[in-house]
């Protein structure tokens, strides 16, 4: 067996920050991150994380990044 097929079942979580992790299901989640409802092995928890986490940047510098250019005067 190969990490990526240990043959436990993981949840996808993910936190305020829209960071994406894998945590073994039947573990409390920790503080601070919430399950998104899918579960399976790691590969497939990994795909799915692939597909949904698409910018990897942290929520809190994606909306400072997106103020800093609304604030912008905009060249006349």
């Amino acid at each position: 067996m190969t990490d990526d097929d240990d043959g436990r079942t993981y949840l996808v979580v993910v936190n305020d920050e829209e960071q994406y992790s894998i945590w073994p299901d039947g573990k409390d989640v920790p503080a601070g991150w919430r399950s998104v409802g899918v579960s399976g092995g790691t590969a497939a928890c990994l795909d799915h994380i692939e597909r949904v986490w698409t910018d990897m940047r942290p929520r809190s510098l994606r909306e400072y990044l997106k103020a800093a250019a609304t604030d912008r005067p905009h060249d006349a």
